[in-house]
This record gives structure tokens, C-alpha cells and sequence, in this order.
């Protein structure tokens, strides 16, 4: 198959890292520039938007990071990971309810410090912290802001456990927001499930399983039947420009543009035939290019 440019949004399966599904992809697609935005823990699933092709170098360009979750938390357990598949640390009675879940979680709705759990990808020194996690190491962390948007109460799935929906902005952790609600109601919490419904303008709506990828990659459709979604699509916010054959030559040549009638701002541009070029912006009359994602000529 022709290995597509674009964004292919996949509902992640429960015990794959983020990084064992591109690894996976790479021979099913046909290469091995492939990216993916907001890392997954292998026991949680949904939303991972993979990025392939010229994609890649629009992961760290998105306009939107925020995500969203349903996640379950575990009472009266506490695990090295912060989540079911770590270590018993400890464990106790629980002694409180819905009622005072309920209670707590506005506490954690706004603008917040957070400190980034040993089992993580965050580098510290060039190293993974989940590295010296697993060697028994603890390295000094710096708390990191957050923003909690919204919390939900969603029911309860089992004794002593209890599922709620957070809308967070990009580096919130999960694992670490379930071990502090457990802290203000008095008991130990770990996290029993976690999916993301919602990574940035990507939303689980979109998804499709890795089984079935695989399978549609291999009959040579994957191209063809509007899984892998242009890449323009994280850019969708953006105002668009429409330009000529002679200000598309200066973009291409990466020379500014004089004089142009647009106001200032961040734009996604194309070509007189609707054709997607890339980013560019205008300050002051003058038009200049960001980034291109197109073939030049």
C-alpha cells in the first residue's frame, strides 16, 4: 500500500504501551516515520491519534492538548504504579462513600500544582522516570501546573470503587489525581481502569481498533476509506488562506510575502485548487511561512 499522510486516531487496547502499537504499525503501514500525541499507560485505553508521514511534525504544532477521561478509582488500596497492575504498598478499611467522593471532588477543579509520578515518561536528567522507578529509585521532582476543567461524578462499578469523568489539560496525571482525591477523603485510592475518550480535537467517536486497522491496512483500503484523517485537521481552529500560484512559490522558497491584505494572525493556507500547504503567518502586512506540508512542485 501507499503509506498515507495524515492522522490515524486509534482506540488503544489494554496492556499495549503507546509505543508497542507504532511499533506494530510501522510494518503494517510501510514506514517507520510514525509519532503519536499524549502518551498512554499500558493499562488504560482510547484515544491515541497516531501521526504518520509528513503528520509527524505536526504533533507538537496542535493547537488543542486538553484531554478527557473516565477513570475508576479503587479505595482503600495504594500501589507503587498508582494504578491496579503495581505493587500492594497499602491497604485499609474504607470507612466513606459516594457521599463524601461527592463532596471532595470540587476541591480539585481549577487551575493546580501536580507532581509527576515515578512510574512516567517525564525525563529528568535525560532519563525516564519510570527507569529509576524500576530499578527502586525515587528522583527528586519538581510539581508541574495543571488545570483540571471538570470533574463528573459517573457511578459506581463495584464495591468501594467509583468511576468519574475529568476534562484536564495535556500533562495530568491520572494515577496522581486518584492517590489525592483518596488523600482528602482519609483512605488509600489507586486507579482501577482508565480510558480516554477525548485527546485534543480527536474523540473516541473517531477511533477504530488496532485489529481493525491491521486488517484494513493489510487489504490495502486504509487509504482509501477516510480512516487516516487529512493533516490539517489539528489546524482546524485556525483562520484559512487562500493564496496564489505566486505568493505559493514564496512559501515554497520560505521568502515573506510584502504588503498583504490579511490581518495579522496564525493561518492553515492552500493553494487556488484547495490543496493543503501548511502553516503561515501575517504580522504587519507581511506573509510568511511556518511550516509546509505539502510536496514542493
Amino acid at each position: 500500500m501507499q503509506t498515507p499522510n495524515g492522522i490515524l486516531p486509534i482506540d488503544k487496547p489494554a496492556g499495549w504501551t503507546s509505543f508497542d502499537v507504532l511499533a506494530k504499525l510501522r510494518g503494517a503501514l510501510g514506514t517507520r516515520k510514525l509519532g503519536h500525541s499524549g502518551t498512554l499507560d499500558p493499562m488504560a485505553t482510547g484515544v491515541l491519534a497516531v501521526f504518520i508521514g509528513k503528520a509527524t511534525s505536526a504533533a507538537d504544532r496542535q493547537l488543542d492538548h486538553d484531554k478527557t477521561y473516565e477513570a475508576t478509582i479503587r479505595l482503600g488500596l495504594r500501589t507503587d504504579t498508582g494504578d491496579v497492575t503495581g505493587t500492594t504498598l497499602e491497604t485499609a478499611p474504607v470507612t466513606v462513600g459516594e457521599r463524601e467522593l461527592r463532596t471532595v471532588l470540587p476541591r480539585f477543579m481549577g487551575d493546580r500544582m501536580q507532581l509527576p509520578p515515578m512510574y512516567s515518561a517525564v525525563k529528568i536528567n535525560g532519563q525516564p522516570l519510570y527507569k529509576a522507578a524500576r530499578k527502586g529509585q525515587t528522583v527528586e521532582r519538581t510539581p508541574r501546573p495543571i488545570t483540571i476543567y471538570n470533574i463528573e461524578y459517573l457511578g459506581s462499578p463495584a464495591p468501594d470503587e467509583y468511576t468519574i469523568r475529568v476534562a484536564c489539560s495535556k500533562g495530568t496525571y491520572i494515577r496522581v489525581l486518584a492517590e489525592e482525591i483518596g488523600a482528602a477523603l482519609g483512605v488509600p485510592a489507586t486507579l482501577a481502569a482508565l480510558r480516554r475518550t477525548q485527546a485534543g480535537v480527536f474523540s473516541l467517536e473517531q477511533c477504530h481498533t488496532l485489529p481493525e486497522i491491521l486488517a484494513t491496512a493489510e487489504s490495502g483500503k486504509l487509504e482509501t476509506n477516510g480512516w487516516v484523517l487529512p493533516i490539517e485537521t489539528v489546524f482546524a481552529p485556525l483562520p484559512v488562506l487562500y493564496v496564489n500560484e505566486s505568493v505559493k512559490a514564496h512559501l515554497f522558497n520560505g521568502c515573506p510575502t510584502s504588503h498583504y491584505k490579511a490581518a495579522d494572525g496564525r493561518y492553515r493556507t492552500y493553494d487556488e485548487n484547495g490543496a493543503f500547504l501548511g502553516l503561515a503567518t501575517v504580522e504587519g502586512g507581511v506573509l510568511k511561512v511556518e511550516k509546509l506540508f505539502c510536496e514542493r512542485g
